[in-house]
């Protein structure tokens, strides 16, 4: 329900807007309760992982690496090249498909438990926010005061303290794009050998430092789409954090020693102070929410000091407030699931049966076919072979399907050897007698073999003249 002296302005902007259009700073109270206490476990190991992940490694790779640059990919011990990018494709659409998932069924609760953004803007800064300028009285005294030595020395400590969090996130990334080699060479080396790598560290540190001292939880409610998808994705049945006005409604201060005729909102305000985005939580779902669940600490701290039961801000569907519904798996989830479970399904098969070495056959520019005085034609091709694995490879044979033609290698050799996610490039020659020949482009196959083990089969073209 509304409160009657804000009627619906609030819909008019988002919470951090003024009518002017200006920005509305955001001085969130410190939050306490038992699900910040569980916010804040949550975080500590979500931390631990995040600093961590880039300097563990599994056979000599890191857990994780996104090398955009080099375009290879590690994810907990699986190497992916370019070659996989159809992977990354559905990978994305299975993220994508999995948070409309869990937004149909709980809302915005991976922004407030499991968003970076939010992790590091409640739980890093803010605390040390807190810890450097006090809660948001003080906070907001300190920004109408004059320049004292007070407050520049504040104000300096905390800047520089948000640079140092800021470039030590930026570098993490930084980590996990590049890897923790050579970010460590970046570190150690001479400046002008790695000018380029310097340069990263800097915009990323920036970058973030920008969002922490200045942008913050305009990343959230401006930046940020996904509050928007909200109003698509939510229904009456979706669990969001809820305020029930059938039990608060009317509003009314409580007054002591008097008989009291109004709902269980004594209108304290408590869970608009503790908003770190700065909304009316009573004004029901709005974008800017993202599940943080503060509210829900500071109402409940309210209605036990006034008596009444918790839960008057909670986790709830509007179907469980307005006719006490219990939560129901409606058959539109259920679709968003099985749909989520099939993209599943066919990830896991194309991944187990993905071949560890890459084969790529090119017919050699410019080259046709030579016809050889034993009666055989001969074409050209270029071939490249990408290790995916962390294994040395030193026996690969290529065959034509079938026996239906011989390969040379240029080199003499009969065997590849290829190196742990090494490239390997080269040339050779198919020949095939004449007289087997059908097509004048006929369609082959190249088998790829190591130790008589069929590993990789690759199509193309040969070339032959055919008498009319």
């Amino acid at each position: 329900m509304l409160n009657q002296e804000e009627g619906e302005s609030f819909r008019d902007r988002v919470s951090t807007i003024d009518e002017t259009g200006h920005r509305k700073w955001v001085f969130a109270y410190k939050p306490s309760g038992k699900f910040y206490r569980a916010r804040t476990l949550l975080s500590i190991f979500y931390l631990f992982v995040f600093f961590g992940l880039p300097f563990v490694q599994y056979k000599g790779e890191p857990l994780l690496l996104l090398n955009i640059i080099e375009r290879k990919f590690v994810i907990f011990g699986f190497v992916f090249w370019s070659q996989d990018f159809y992977l990354f494709g559905i990978t994305m659409i299975l993220f994508i498909v999995f948070i409309v998932v869990f937004s149909v069924a709980f809302g915005r609760l991976f922004c407030g438990w499991a968003c970076p953004q939010t992790i590091f803007m409640e739980m890093v800064f803010r605390k040390i926010e807190y810890f450097i300028e006090g809660d948001a009285p003080k906070q907001m005294a300190l920004k109408k005061a004059p320049w004292t030595d007070e407050k520049i020395l504040k104000r300096g400590i905390k800047y520089f303290v948000f640079y140092i969090v800021s470039f030590l996130i930026g570098n993490t990334f930084l980590a996990y794009i590049i890897g923790k080699d050579a970010l460590v060479k970046i570190m150690t080396e001479p400046f002008s050998q790695h000018v380029g790598g310097f340069t990263s560290m800097l915009i990323f540190s920036g970058v973030f430092f920008f969002i922490y001292i200045y942008l913050r939880e305009q990343v959230c409610t401006v930046v940020c789409p996904y509050g928007r998808l909200q109003g698509v994705l939510l229904d009456k049945h979706s669990v969001v954090v809820a305020y029930d006005y059938l039990r608060g409604e009317p509003r009314e201060k409580l007054h002591k020693n008097q008989q009291r005729n109004a709902g269980d909102c004594i209108d304290c305000l408590k869970c608009v102070h503790v908003c770190p985005t700065g909304i009316d939580i009573r004004n029901g779902t709005q974008l800017e929410c993202t599940h943080c669940t503060a509210c829900i600490d500071a109402c409940d701290s309210i209605m036990d000091k006034i008596n009444k039961p918790k839960g008057l801000i909670k986790y709830a569907s509007e179907d469980t407030i307005a006719e006490n519904k219990p939560f129901l798996i409606t058959k539109r989830l259920k679709a968003y699931v099985v749909v989520l479970v099939i993209l599943f399904v066919l990830f896991i098969s194309i991944l187990a049966t993905r071949s560890t070495i890459d084969l790529q056959i090119t017919k050699t520019s410019g080259q046709m076919y030579n016809e050889t005085a034993d009666g055989q034609v001969s074409n050209m091709f270029n071939f490249m072979m990408i290790n995916k694995s962390h294994r040395n490879f030193d026996s690969l044979e290529l065959k034509v399907e079938g026996g239906k033609g011989q390969i040379e290698l240029v080199t003499g050799e009969k065997y590849v050897k290829i190196a742990k996610e090494g490239i390997y490039k080269s040339v050779f020659f198919i020949k095939m007698p004449s007289k087997s020949i059908q097509e004048r482009k006929q369609k082959i196959k190249v088998e790829l073999y190591h130790r008589g083990q069929l590993i990789e089969i690759e199509k193309t073209n040969f070339l032959a003249p055919i008498a009319e």
